[in-house]
């Protein structure tokens, strides 16, 4: 049950707190003067669809917050989404900046959007004028009949298996146009395979062969460095080198050091450079023996590197990797086009299993819609009749159509208003009172087993008044026995039934427009029914009026308990 709502900064609302209570508790107020937002309040507070342009012009932000009372089932749903009350409260806000950012919390604690509209799904249920539009959508009627038939378990199981058969009737389909494509696709597969294959390549082999290309390309400058290199190191017959110079200088120092130990460092020092060289023109001299090429080798590498080049471009590869794994995967293919038709026949069988257990699944769904559908019709037509609308007929009817994600069902409500007339789709008979009060009696239905303790009706009063507006305040009134009902109205004989009267007030100043929300009490009641009955001026004749509606609302509540 929602206990109080705080409201700051929202629309023309500066700041409203109120506590609401048990039962029928009814909102007025003349047009414009805010109701609508209160609702928005509710809704942005339980995580719902918002924009910034709701913060009050000239605050920083715009915050809302909801108190319920839990008890009983949906403390146990509370508490499967890890949310536990406190000493029987769930407390739930939600700030909004100007600069687009949103925070909700549930008890203290920040939550994301998505888990604060699963408590409030738990917690109340918003029915505004729109929901009557719902009744002339024959898809939306489905969605009626299995939340009427608690179909979530089946549905789910159903969504399961189609979604399971879909999946295979496209795989098979994406297979069978392989099979189309078979011969083509072959050929050209074994010509990549055979061409990659025929290359020959080896992963680092690019790499290799840019070096090679390298070295070849400046063979005779490299060759060159590396005689001069060795020839001054070690000379030759006609020439000193630098290895017969430090030889001297290591011997020379190595007398001095015989003579004066602090010459001994330096005498290794210089010995160790005469091996460093001695292994340096080795390797020099090495590589001069072994320096061997072709005369056509660069134009051999260059050909190579061309063909890996001309690969990669073809095949969209980076590197030699990754055309040697293009090459398997073409084989990965050719064998599974080689084994396509036992694939196919092995999908068939799956594909038939599949839309077996899919039939079965939709026969489960279908069976619990049409039994749950006689039940249906006949307690709409039983809250119909007490609201004044006793010779309708009501039905819903079931058609076989083709699998759906929601079944194998067409589901529309039929109507038939006066006696002898066929029953006929709602959008062709149904006026805007008659679908209002229909609309009432398929929630009033609904909401016998529903967990949520608060309903929030939003002027789904619109098009009625006299003889069938009582009886919709009648209707809400005894849903309000077992819920708590919040009700914004413009009609006099549903404000009447309630068991608390909110009025919604606008004033204005020069600078600014404020909505302010008070509790009436009895005297106050009368007033502001008059003002309802009587338009612009109240008068003894409505003043009587009001306070004779009054009385016999209170005598009615009676009879109710």
């Amino acid at each position: 049950m929602l206990t109080e709502l705080e409201i700051k900064n929202v629309a023309i609302i500066e700041r409203v707190n109120i506590e609401f209570g048990p039962g029928f508790n009814v909102m007025t107020g003349e047009t414009g003067a805010g109701k609508s937002i209160l609702i928005d309040s509710i809704n942005m507070a339980l995580g719902g669809r918002t924009a910034k342009d709701l913060i009050r012009s000239g605050a920083d932000y715009a915050f809302a917050q909801a108190v319920f009372e839990v008890s009983g089932e949906a403390e146990e749903k509370l508490a499967e989404l890890e949310i536990e009350s406190e000493d029987g409260l769930i407390i739930l806000s939600r700030k909004i900046t100007a600069a687009g950012k949103s925070t909700c919390r549930v008890n203290g604690r920040v939550i994301p959007l998505s888990v604060a509209r699963e408590i409030g799904e738990l917690l109340l249920t918003i029915h505004g004028q729109l929901d009557n539009q719902a009744l002339l959508v024959p898809s939306r009627h489905r969605g009626f009949v299995d939340e009427f038939a608690d179909n979530a378990a089946e549905r789910e199981a159903y969504a399961e298996k189609f979604i399971k058969y879909t999946d295979l009737t496209a795989e098979y389909d994406e297979l069978t146009q392989a099979e189309t494509d078979k011969e083509h696709r072959v050929e050209m597969l074994k010509f990549r395979v055979s061409e990659i294959e025929a290359a020959a390549l080896r992963p680092d082999e690019e790499d290799e062969l840019t070096a090679r290309f390298e070295f070849l390309e400046n063979a005779e400058k490299i060759l060159n460095g590396v005689y001069e290199a060795y020839s001054s190191l070690y000379g030759d017959e006609n020439t000193s080198s630098a290895y017969d110079m430090l030889i001297d200088a290591g011997r020379a120092l190595e007398d001095a050091a015989e003579h004066d130990e602090r010459l001994r460092e330096y005498s290794e020092t210089v010995s160790s450079a005469v091996a460093d060289i001695d292994d340096v023109t080795r390797e020099l001299k090495s590589y001069i023996d072994h320096a061997e090429f072709e005369p056509g080798e660069i134009d051999a590498v260059q050909e190579r590197l061309a063909l890996i080049s001309d690969m990669k471009r073809k095949f969209g590869c980076a590197d030699v990797p990754e055309i040697i794994a293009y090459g398997e995967s073409c084989k990965k293919e050719l064998e599974t086009i080689e084994n396509l038709e036992s694939r196919l026949e092995e999908m068939r069988a799956r594909i038939e299993t599949a839309k077996e257990e899919t039939e079965r699944a939709a026969d489960i769904l279908t069976a619990n819609r049409q039994e749950a559908s006689v039940r249906l019709s006949r307690m709409i037509m039983k809250e119909l009749s007490e609201l004044d609308m006793g010779r309708v007929v009501f039905a819903v009817d079931i058609k076989p159509s083709d699998f759906t994600i929601n079944g194998g069902d067409s589901i529309e409500f039929l109507i038939s208003t006066n006696p002898g007339e066929d029953l006929k789709p709602l959008s062709k008979i149904a006026s805007g009172g008659e679908m209002s009060r229909i609309m009432l009696a398929i929630k009033s239905v609904l909401s016998k087993g529903d967990i949520v303790d608060t309903l929030i009706f939003d002027e789904i009063d619109t098009g009625v008044s006299g003889r069938a507006a009582q009886r919709i305040s009648e209707k809400i009134c005894k849903i309000s026995r077992e819920k708590q009902v919040l009700c914004i109205t413009h009609l006099a004989q549903i404000a009447s039934m309630g068991d608390s009267h909110y009025l919604i007030e606008k004033s204005s100043s020069d600078s600014e427009t404020t909505t302010k929300v008070r509790l009436l009490g009895e005297s106050e009641r009368e007033d502001e029914l008059s003002r309802i009955i009587g338009g612009v001026s109240v008068t003894d004749t409505t003043r009587r009026a009001a306070a004779e509606m009054l009385a016999q609302a209170e005598n009615l509540k009676r009879t109710m308990e």
